[in-house]
């Protein structure tokens, strides 16, 4: 006989989110960042770099390089990227057409959410206990409600705003996780469905560069599977068993198997334990709690599904040296934990999580304000200095557009306190609606009145600007060892070729570049003469050396 469940839930408690007001919050969260911004330093412009040499022809399909080094790299996301870019050529910047499939995927990845949770709350395990006198909640209503829930707990994770955003493996990698996810839990339910989805979802994530979590996940599924109490769910283990096997093959067809464990030591756990408390909050500590309340219902889907998941990116994120990469695929399976809190939390505990959140975004929110005001008036006059000292060199320029967005975000967000505090005190997801919203709106006014000063910051644009007084433009750029962010947006922005191989000295290259930070600055290598140093705005320490060749004697 199963056990009663933790969960008491009424009619009025099982209420819906108004589709249109989740449908508006999901697209302030996925929107902003969409255009107006080059690639970003470091992974988002690497692997942007790989996508436009890809769709330019400058490299091979099969074989992606970068400066003639070969990227160790998972195709499938940087095919997706490139066919885009491709398709829309003429018509889309480059930049936003790889961002375009992206953000498509970030979209599908809140509906799958929803979806997969909405099926495991519909399990005869996660329904709320019934009342003597009726009243409790109506199954689908109740399910409704917590899947609600979990698209906000999504949204509210702090980890998933900025590597939500970029056009990395990883958000391929977190999509297809998602996707085995709602496959396993869909599985009594949308028989057909189901099997597609997880016969995708493994090969998708091998050849996304993560075979080995693959692996694992399909593991844990084929465990929950087996020792399901659904006749028809155990049926559907040669599912899972085909989907392991195509996620091999996929991964020896596409060169995916690599070794990226690099170990952890004991000194590296407090930074691994904080990175674990900002990076899954605020899902974890509900996580927790469901874990706590649900604890004899550990063995039911609606709690073995969502583990396999946060137990593969837990287990990942520390053999890969505390990777937030690798940690973010764990994110859906901790929001469909948090939901699950949501029925059996107190009161008290609710208006904590609400004044928590009114406090911090607001004070974030009017930070953002502040500053914004400071960039453009000069009052006040330390915000100001302190933008000037940052960032020197950046010129504000005022955007309308982007005033009344911000402006329309935040009064949406005042507006939406006053809602909190005053209605619907009884609705299921009503502690997660502050959290997301919150998010949302920094996210909103970070890419509307900030985002000049952000893509001056963050983009390589100012530099390669400063070396191309310094490099002819029909140059080729000889640059061994050159990280391949940098040589992303020498070729991208700067149009050069670059040889980035170890023996790009002895090649026929006009022009040689090295970036460091030693002082003082290297002699030239033999046969080169220094034609000048650049630097990036943000960046004092680092100095970009760039040589010319001596004619021969």
């Amino acid at each position: 006989m199963n056990s009663p469940t933790p969960a008491l839930v009424t009619q009025r408690g099982a209420r819906r989110l108004p589709r249109a007001a989740l449908l508006l919050l999901c697209a302030a969260y996925v929107l902003p960042g969409l255009v107006g911004r080059d690639p970003w330093r470091s992974a988002d412009l690497t692997a942007f770099g790989q996508m436009i040499a890809i769709a330019e022809g400058r490299t091979a399909w099969w074989a992606p390089m970068l400066g003639g080094v070969p990227a160790d790299t998972a195709l499938l996301p940087h095919w997706l990227g490139a066919i885009f870019i491709d398709a829309t050529a003429g018509l889309v910047e480059p930049a936003l057409a790889a961002r375009l499939p992206f953000a498509l995927l970030l979209v599908l990845v809140l509906a799958l959410v929803w979806y997969t949770t909405f099926h495991l709350a519909r399990t005869d395990a996660a329904q709320p206990v019934p009342f003597a006198f009726g009243g409790e909640a109506e199954p689908v209503a109740y399910a409704r409600a917590i899947a609600d829930g979990a698209v906000l707990a999504l949204m509210a994770t702090l980890g998933l705003l900025q590597l939500g955003h970029e056009t990395t493996p990883e958000l391929v990698q977190l999509f297809a996780m998602t996707l085995f996810m709602y496959g396993l839990a869909a599985a009594p339910f949308r028989h057909g469905r189901s099997r597609a989805a997880v016969l995708a979802a493994l090969p998708l994530l091998a050849g996304s560069g993560a075979p080995a979590m693959a692996l694992a996940a399909g593991l844990g599924g084929l465990v929950v599977v087996w020792n399901s109490r659904y006749a028809q769910v155990r049926a559907f283990a040669w599912a899972v068993a085909a989907a392991i096997a195509a996620a091999v093959l996929m991964a020896l067809v596409l060169g995916a198997w690599r070794w990226r464990a690099h170990g952890l030591g004991w000194s590296d756990l407090p930074g691994v334990a904080r990175q674990w408390l900002w990076f899954l909050w605020p899902a974890w500590p509900l996580a927790l709690w469901t874990l706590w309340r649900w604890r004899r219902h550990l063995s039911y889907r609606h709690l073995s599904i969502p583990l396999i998941p946060v137990g593969v990116a837990l287990v990942s994120n520390l053999a890969m040296s505390g990777s937030d990469r690798a940690l973010m695929l764990g994110l859906p399976g901790m929001a469909v934990l948090a939901a699950f809190a949501l029925p059996t939390l107190k009161r008290s505990t609710a208006a904590a999580i609400d004044w928590l959140s009114m406090f911090f975004f607001t004070l974030c929110a009017l930070t953002i304000w502040v500053i914004y005001t400071a960039m453009h008036t000069g009052v006040p006059a330390k915000p100001a200095a302190n933008v000037a000292k940052l960032a020197p060199g950046f010129e504000t320029s005022f955007s309308l557009l982007a005033l009344l967005l911000a402006a329309a975000g935040t009064l949406a967000w005042l507006w939406l306190v006053r809602w909190r505090t005053g209605r619907h005190r009884e609705a299921l997801w009503k502690s997660m609606v502050l959290p997301a919203s919150g998010v949302a709106l920094c996210w909103l006014l970070l890419m509307t009145l900030w985002l000049p000063l952000l893509d001056y910051a963050r983009s390589p644009r100012p530099w390669v600007e400063r070396i191309a007084a310094l490099v002819p433009a029909d140059a080729c750029i000889a640059a061994p060892g050159l990280a391949p962010a940098a040589v992303a947006a020498l070729e991208y922005l700067g149009r050069w070729p670059v040889d980035a191989r170890a023996a790009a000295m002895d090649g026929n290259c006009s022009h040689a570049m090295q970036i460091t930070r030693a002082q003082p600055l290297p002699a030239a290598p033999a046969g080169w003469e220094l034609a000048g140093t650049a630097q990036r705005p943000t960046d004092r320490n680092e100095i970009t050396l760039v040589y010319r060749r001596l004619p021969p004697r």
